[in-house]
């Protein structure tokens, strides 16, 4: 396939980007790995750029006994780069039990302290960065410290609740985690955070569809014949070992990531770019999402299980012989699924949706074909099947876009072949993409919940997955094995060969 590289010599840039309030963050679970790797590099980059307010601070709350010099010691390590001083010095800490009301109390001094020190009249954020079992814990304390309290009818000044997947692990416990957290804040103060939905390549499916007139009259059912959304991991469950077995990749990537993706690339166009009217059009279309097809169970969605096999060159266990899981366990690392979305845009496309462990390589995209040429008037010469345009929305590793279609080749009179025509990010701005957190706590700071999942729509998600974990659960089939380095199983490959396609090779 020849490959076309862009020109990129005169780009039209519009770019709208608005500097963060004065805010306080005050984030739960300070002494632990996502505040160190995601959370403070993210706010310094902020910091860097100059889109955080002089007047901001950062407050840790943990269980580790720390002063705010040590606090500050580890994050100074953690970033490593110039400028240090001026954003160091707008870090604190405060060490006790989440479960300690009188600790909630030295939290609110210390906040009224730091407020007047900084000129902070509202706009406090309160991150939990610790797991979910401590979410109601820390919620309810919070309330009865009156630190959740909303008195303004600004939505972007007044407090905000930050709360990290998974919400819920079911549909029964979204919802009880819903109805604890409305018990202290409202929805417009809540920001659940789906990390994929920070990274710029996801981001540009919005743009991308509604942004250029030459492809949104063919985002339709009489255009395209199919769209498959990939998210595969070399990777196996590492430290996640005994959370992941709990969860699985349907809980893990499919509710939240998977689905994510999927409404964003089938959605209606919104009116507007105000986050409830695009958040809106997510819901709708998850709402349109037909039931899955469970007798049997297994010919709409399939589940699969790495066992021990070859990644990079490396021999590597498979999911049961991994520390930290059961012996026995029935976890699926590997979902592959068929989906139809029951609306005039999309009535009878099929929709691919596949995410895995232990897989070849690591990789994250979107793929449209569009249906073939009606008619070829190029077979009397041999030349009647002709490939299908194929639109991929590459969102990681290498970020970017890339469109393959047909052209002729110099030299013979009928000579076709398939030219693809790559934009990548990295070429082409000659940057790195800024790390998804930025993007996210920035948006947090200022109040804009576009990126953020709304109460609905976690409901939406976990209502369609919620008779498949029953059918998992009261099944005497295990998941279908594969062996790590592998990118798919028969039974995978079959859900979509059955329909006379094919899954996008090589991952």
């Amino acid at each position: 396939m020849q490959k076309i590289e862009p020109i990129a010599g005169k780009l039209q840039i519009i770019c709208a980007e608005t500097q963060a309030p004065p805010a306080a963050l005050v984030v739960f679970g300070a002494s632990g790995d996502l505040t160190r790797r995601k959370l403070v590099p993210s706010i310094f980059e902020l910091f860097h750029r100059g889109l955080l307010s002089e007047r901001f601070y950062l407050l840790g709350c943990s269980r580790k006994k720390l002063s705010d010099d040590d606090f500050r010691k580890i994050a100074q390590d953690t970033i490593q780069a110039g400028h240090q001083k001026d954003f160091i010095n707008n870090l604190y800490y405060i060490s006790g039990d989440y479960d300690d009301e009188q600790f909630y109390k030295r939290i609110k001094k210390r906040i009224t302290e730091l407020e007047a020190t900084y000129k902070i009249e509202s706009n406090r954020i309160f991150y939990l960065a610790v797991p979910p079992l401590l979410y109601t814990t820390i919620i309810d304390r919070l309330g009865k410290a009156t630190l959740s309290c909303c008195n303004q009818s600004d939505n972007r000044n007044q407090p905000k609740l930050v709360v990290e997947k998974p919400f819920g692990s079911d549909l029964k416990t979204a919802v009880e985690l819903n109805t604890k957290i409305h018990e202290c804040f409202k929805e417009s103060q809540i920001y659940r955070i789906d990390h994929y939905l920070g990274k710029e390549t996801v981001q540009n499916i919005l743009m991308f569809r509604f942004a250029n007139a030459i492809f949104e009259p063919l985002w339709n059912r009489n255009y395209i014949d199919h769209i498959q959304i990939t998210i595969a991991e070399s990777l196996g469950v590492g430290h996640r070992a005994s959370y992941y077995d709990k969860a699985g990749a349907l809980r893990d990537m499919f509710q939240n990531h998977m689905l994510s993706m999927l409404s964003l690339v089938a959605m209606e166009p919104p009116t507007s770019f105000y986050p409830d009217h695009i958040r809106d059009e997510k819901v709708k279309l998850l709402r349109s999402i037909r039931p899955f097809n469970l007798l049997p169970w297994h010919t709409d969605i399939i589940r699969g299980r790495y066992t021990a096999g070859t990644v990079d060159g490396k021999n590597v266990c498979g999911f049961r012989q991994e520390p930290g899981v059961a012996p026995d366990s029935n976890t699926e690392t590997f979902v592959a699924a068929k989906m139809f979305i029951d609306n005039w845009r999309w009535k009878g496309v099929p929709f691919y949706l596949r995410t895995g462990k232990r897989l070849s390589a690591k990789l994250t995209e979107i793929a449209i074909t569009f249906k073939k040429v009606p008619h070829s008037m190029f077979a009397s010469v041999g030349l009647g099947d002709m490939p299908a345009n194929v639109l991929v929305l590459k969102i990681q590793p290498n970020e970017g876009i890339s469109l393959s279609f047909q052209a002729k080749r110099p030299g013979s009179k009928a000579c076709i072949g398939t030219l693809n025509m790559d934009f990548n990010y990295a070429d082409i701005f000659g940057a790195e993409l800024p790390e998804a957190y930025q993007r996210l706590l920035l948006d947090c700071m200022a109040g804009d919940q576009t990126l953020f999942t709304r109460q609905d729509d976690v409901q939406v998600s976990w209502e369609l997955l919620e008779p498949v974990l029953e059918a998992w659960k009261n099944t005497d089939l295990p998941p279908h094995p594969y062996p790590a380095g592998n990118d798919s199983f028969s039974q995978a490959d079959n859900l979509i060969e059955s329909d006379g396609r094919h899954w996008r090779k090589p991952l």
